[in-house]
């Protein structure tokens, strides 16, 4: 593979039109119409509007959409949708590019309540709500956050119990811990709820189930046993009307548990295709990935547009300079803003790519009947590259925002309401920190079902293999033998540094050494007969490092495949270029994790550096068309970025 500074030597970057179509993909057309809707004037994100006029304005733009065809994408044909999940994703990222509150109660509309009414309904279901849903004229709300439970959501305290002197369900909040919170639509415009409760059958508690229940009658009025208040004043996201709710001995019929994994008849049985009542929960969960998904896909859309705005800015604003210059110094020529912006950028590009990974994957398993092991990755996945790219997006819009000054704190140029709108997306669908305890406990079945698989033979090796790295780790021998790899000069150091294949082996390295060393802590402790709460808990930092940088090598992998899909050329060698400095960047972020482990030394650690700061500066002279790929109107941007 040619170094970056070959690449560079060869030609000029890509045509920014031809790398727009490159990153929009198989959905373009899907994306292009979306930007033409959003770029409109009645599209606009709002400026000094009250909070009840931000609800209402939004309200009224989702119904647009709806009128657009834009709102029925991920659904079923025979419903007036086109079938197309990945394409219903990409609309969604292309949102945020907007108001992120529209993004947001579409999220709710279509995304959580349409999702949960869709994939744990059955036709009965589909038929009685999905017109509705897809046409707005029945908002709706996704009731599972408790005040109490948030991320655990197998311990909810709303209560759903059967009454089989009625044929009903009796859903109830039996303390305030259970009244369901920050529930979007639920302040003003849902007026029914997909409500997760404690199914009770004839006294037996069956875990957690979802049923349809209604909030409000046809004009907005408040049914019996429901009580609705609004959340008040949020950090961000206004024109979301979020709201709490409590029911109070509400009943609903007995065809209105979304019975897709379980049901009850009219004998008053509970049956279910799963008799594990902790895989029925966790396929239940599963199969509402699509919110996760398109929150992570959004935040990286939230990046792209800080992104813009700090570069374009940085291209056109002067400062200082060379004593006795005629002119300022661009703030773009300047090593340390490139190394603010620049990394960020790569790394936007790769999450991109992983995303782009990650929604094929979700419209494969969703359109095929997937194995059990397939949806458990898929899950993994999702939860990682949400984690990833919302704590990304908060990192990028902060740096944009003083990267660009005080123009930046401006809200006219659009950081401030990015800052304050996606900020809950680190906790939205999902806890980030909860998230990637779920992608490491996924590593560890994995690792545990491939260990427990090994013949005797082999188990003996593996166990050998790792206990020859932790000695040979921590020996002086190890140090000898780094020293004497890390004595080749700089100029042979720095082309091998910049092989893919030297950067995956650090990427893997890191990933099956820290999660083989997490497996061992945890085994350690159970065998000295410790509870396995106790256990996991005291390995709580280690499983987060596992999960990270497990998700740090996927998301390398499929910058990897996106380059190798272009054919050789300018947009093939820019794109190899994004994906060194995404890959060294981050090797040089844990280069003190490289170092603890004797898996770099110092000669290459200050070649990474080096290397860094040359892709910094080549790349900045294609920072314009990096940007421009991105085809944000200018409708959406703030004048700074223009």
């Amino acid at each position: 593979m040619a170094t970056a500074a070959a690449r560079q030597a060869a030609g000029s970057g890509p045509d920014a039109e031809v790398l727009r179509r490159f990153l929009d993909g198989e959905h373009r057309d899907i994306r292009e119409r979306v930007r033409e809707i959003i770029s409109r004037p009645d599209f606009a994100p709002p400026r000094g509007v009250s909070r009840e006029e931000h609800r209402q304005l939004v309200l009224e733009r989702m119904r647009a959409l709806a009128e657009e065809g834009g709102t029925a994408i991920g659904f079923p044909l025979e419903y007036g949708g086109m079938g197309n999940v990945g394409g219903a994703i990409a609309a969604f990222e292309m949102l945020g590019l907007g108001d992120l509150s529209l993004l947001v109660k579409c999220g709710v509309q279509f995304g959580l309540f349409g999702g949960a009414i869709l994939h744990l309904g059955t036709q009965r279901h589909h038929e009685a709500y999905l017109r509705g849903v897809i046409s707005t004229d029945l908002p709706g709300c996704f009731a599972m956050t408790e005040t109490g439970h948030g991320s655990n959501v197998q311990e909810l305290g709303t209560t759903a119990t059967y009454d089989p002197g009625t044929g009903e369900f009796v859903v109830h909040t039996p303390d305030e811990e259970a009244r369901k919170d920050y529930i979007g639509n639920a302040a003003l415009h849902g007026r029914v709820a997909a409500v997760f409760a404690q199914l009770i059958v004839d006294g037996e508690r069956h875990g957690v189930h979802c049923l349809v229940v209604p909030l409000r009658d046809e004009k907005g009025k408040t049914l019996p046993g429901i009580r609705i208040e609004d959340c008040g004043e949020k950090l961000g996201l206004e024109g979301v009307d979020n709201g709490r709710i409590w029911f109070d001995q509400v009943r609903v019929p007995r065809d209105n548990v979304l019975n897709r994994y379980a049901d009850v008849d009219e004998e008053g049985r509970y049956t279910s295709p799963i008799e594990n009542a902790n895989r029925r929960f966790f396929t239940m969960l599963g199969t509402l990935i699509q919110g996760r998904v398109s929150v992570g896909g959004a935040s990286i859309t939230a990046s792209k547009l800080a992104l813009t705005t700090a570069i374009r800015y940085g291209l056109v604003r002067r400062q200082f300079g060379a004593p006795g210059g005629d002119s300022e110094a661009l703030l773009m020529d300047y090593r340390a803003h490139q190394r603010r912006l620049m990394p960020l950028l790569a790394k936007t590009y790769a999450l991109h790519f992983a995303q782009e990974t990650l929604v094929a994957e979700l419209q494969r398993v969703f359109t095929q009947d997937a194995p059990d092991r397939e949806r458990r990755v898929l899950e993994g996945l999702a939860a990682g590259v949400k984690a990833i790219a919302t704590w990304h997006a908060t990192h990028t819009i902060q740096t944009c925002r003083e990267a660009c000054g005080g123009a930046g704190y401006l809200t006219e140029n659009r950081l401030a309401d990015l800052k304050a709108d996606t900020d809950v997306f680190t906790t939205f669908e999902g806890d980030n920190t909860v998230l990637l305890q779920l992608v490491a406990k996924g590593l560890l079945t994995d690792y545990k079902e491939r260990f427990g698989d090994l013949s005797q033979l082999e188990m003996v090796r593996f166990v050998g293999a790792q206990v020859f790295d932790t000695v040979v780790e921590r020996s002086l021998a190890r140090q000898l033998v780094g020293a004497v790899l890390g004595a080749v000069p700089s100029n042979e150091e720095e082309p091998a540094i910049e092989e893919r294949d030297f950067q995956l082996h650090l990427f893997r390295g890191r990933e099956e050494h820290v999660l083989g060393g997490v497996t061992r802590r945890l085994k350690r402790g159970l065998d000295d007969g410790q509870d396995s709460f106790t256990v996991f808990n005291e390995c709580q930092d280690h499983v987060l490092e596992a999960a990270r940088a497990h998700v740090d090598r996927l998301i390398l992998e499929s910058f990897e495949a996106a380059v190798n899909r272009c054919e050789e050329g300018p947009l093939r060698d820019t794109l190899s270029s994004l994906c060194d400095l995404y890959a060294l960047s981050t090797i040089e972020q844990e280069r003190g994790w490289y170092f603890e482990h004797s898996r770099m030394s110092a000669p290459q650690s200050k070649a990474i550096t080096r290397a860094v700061n040359r892709l910094c500066g080549e790349l900045r002279e294609q920072a314009a068309t990096l940007v421009d790929a991105f085809a944000i109107p200018d409708s959406l941007l703030g004048p700074i970025a223009k």
